[in-house]
């Protein structure tokens, strides 16, 4: 049987304020107040701490001795990777991100993938605050939230009394589109949608799921394309709507198969992604249609992507999004009504509307 391996104890703040002959106090403020010591006593203190290995005041205790974490939960009911895959997401995460790093605090990631009931992960999360993005409103982890004594800032959905939001006007957003197409002259047209709801669905989309989606931002895009195209002579009940529940360009492809393969007549496809927008152009190509000569196509984000093709899309400051969330989150304390934040978008008119095509130009869709 082998000798056991020793090992030298870790030092702890009461050893090392021995060591150097100060309070601990004194040991303490040279990690977490640094301006109440000199910059050589500091120094002292931090070097001898490395000689003896102690690695720090236990941030657990100190949380509990403070009542602080000293961290922001972020809630995303996606798998983790959405946070870094999808453009729009990027841009939040790392606007939310320079406003913590501002307050010197951290970013705790809180991801609840679709479907999953299991709200644990809320309720042990060590954080200060919430930010919720982007949620249904019937999400259980958001409920877990709304239960914790923290605030919470919610971007874009959904929309509560009395909690702080931050996103923009969708439907004043979307009706510049239509009123765009509509200029053109489209009457024919179809849309590609976010999900709506908790529950799965890759197909049309019936006049009673679109007013009862949960997710507001997704139901008040079509309700002001409804307003809009109406207005325009349009019988919205008419106009075909497809819903995609993963947010992904091989998705928007799909749907705009689906899409085309059902209403070959349509001139325009509204789709409410610039993601989405994209696979309904690779689909349009895959077809052998021209963009926009033969099929119209929108978005709505102002991804790179989307500028870099000149996709005529709404443009919304997503990494202005999550720093204004990160912020008003961390001064919540310093007021006693929520705010409501609305910023401002832009229509950017790109290369892929035009007016429709007549029935004396060709058609080379197939």
């Amino acid at each position: 049987m082998g000798r056991p391996i020793r090992t030298r104890r870790q030092a702890t703040l009461a050893s090392l304020a021995a060591e150097l002959g100060v309070s601990r106090t004194t040991v303490s403020n040279a990690y977490n107040r640094p301006d109440q010591l000199s910059p050589e006593l500091r120094r002292r203190v931090l070097e001898t701490a490395r000689r003896l290995g102690y690695p720090g005041p236990d941030p657990v205790a100190r949380s509990l001795r403070t009542r602080k974490a000293g961290a922001v939960g972020l809630l995303l009911t996606e798998n983790l990777s959405y946070a870094f895959r999808d453009p729009a997401a990027v841009g939040v995460l790392e606007g939310l991100a320079l406003a913590c790093e501002d307050a010197g605090v951290g970013l705790h990631l809180v991801p609840a993938s679709p479907g999953r009931e299991d709200v644990a992960a809320v309720h042990r999360a060590g954080v200060d605050g919430f930010v919720v993005y982007s949620v249904p409103d019937d999400d259980p982890h958001l409920a877990a939230v709304m239960e914790r004594p923290v605030p919470t800032v919610i971007i874009d959905q959904p929309s509560f009394e009395g909690i702080d939001r931050v996103g923009p006007d969708d439907a004043a957003a979307v009706g510049k589109i239509a009123e765009h197409l509509v200029t053109l002259g489209h009457r024919q047209v179809g849309v590609i949608c976010m999900r709506l709801a908790r529950e799965r669905n890759d197909d049309f989309v019936s006049a009673a799921r679109q007013s009862g989606a949960h997710f507001h931002v997704q139901r008040t895009r079509l309700e002001a394309l409804a307003v809009a195209f109406s207005a325009a002579g349009v019988d919205w009940a008419s106009v075909p709507v497809v819903e995609r529940f993963d947010h992904t360009v091989d998705d928007g492809a799909s749907a705009a198969r689906q899409l085309l393969d059902a209403y070959p007549q349509i001139t325009a496809v509204i789709c409410t992604s610039d993601i989405l927008a994209l696979g309904a152009m690779a689909e349009a190509e895959r077809r052998g249609l021209r963009v926009p000569q033969d099929l119209t196509v929108t978005g709505f984000d102002g991804i790179a992507e989307a500028e870099r093709i000149g996709l005529t899309t709404v443009h919304q400051p997503v990494l202005e999004k999550g720093k204004t969330a990160g912020r008003l989150l961390l001064s919540s304390g310093e007021r006693s009504a929520p705010k409501v934040i609305t910023l401002p978008t832009e229509l950017r008119v790109g290369r892929t509307s035009a007016p429709p095509r007549t029935v004396e130009e060709p058609w080379f869709g197939g």
